[in-house]
């Protein structure tokens, strides 16, 4: 093979290998590149959500009307129930069990709150009527204002039992 022979023939083998270097190194950088992103991504402060499920907010329920006494309402963007007693006195009663946390839905045939987890039972005040919860379900702050049921679920009310000093009138 004559001296031209063998360049022509190395020629081709060489620019595929450089070809493949620059792939190679094009696509180290991207990597490098993503590396760094998520670096930087982890590292900078989250910007605050805007909490769409009404906690922390002080929720208008509505006229002292539109709830008849010995009724349950429920309120999911506060996650709460309104709770209008007997004698018309309002509770604003936490979704969530003293067990374990479970959301306790109003069963209204029963006229009770009843944890779907493990069988503990609630009456319309949230006292425990039946085990394991080892207290009431919390409540929120009631206000009435101008005939207007006001709920203040920023502030989570633990309690043993339901006492009337709790429920909110209307003057």
């Amino acid at each position: 093979m004559t001296e031209r022979n063998k360049k022509m023939n190395q020629e081709p083998e060489k620019t595929r290998r450089a070809f493949l270097n620059k792939i190679w190194g094009a696509l180290g950088l991207v990597v490098l590149g993503e590396i760094i992103w998520l670096v930087v991504s982890f590292l900078r402060p989250r910007k605050p959500r805007a909490k769409g499920d009404g906690l922390g907010t002080v929720i208008t329920a509505g006229s002292v009307e539109a709830f008849a006494p010995g009724t349950v309402t429920a309120f999911p963007r506060g996650q709460f129930y309104l709770a209008r007693l007997e004698d018309g006195g309002f509770l604003a009663i936490s979704r969530k069990c003293t067990h374990l946390g479970c959301t306790v839905p109003w069963v209204e045939e029963d006229k009770r709150f009843a944890c779907p987890c493990h069988g503990s039972t609630f009456d319309i005040t949230g006292n425990v009527r039946h085990a394991p919860a080892p207290r009431a379900l919390d409540l929120f702050p009631v206000t009435i204002e101008n005939n207007v049921v006001k709920v203040n679920t920023g502030k989570r009310i633990k309690r043993s039992e339901f006492r009337p000093s709790q429920a909110a009138y209307t003057k």
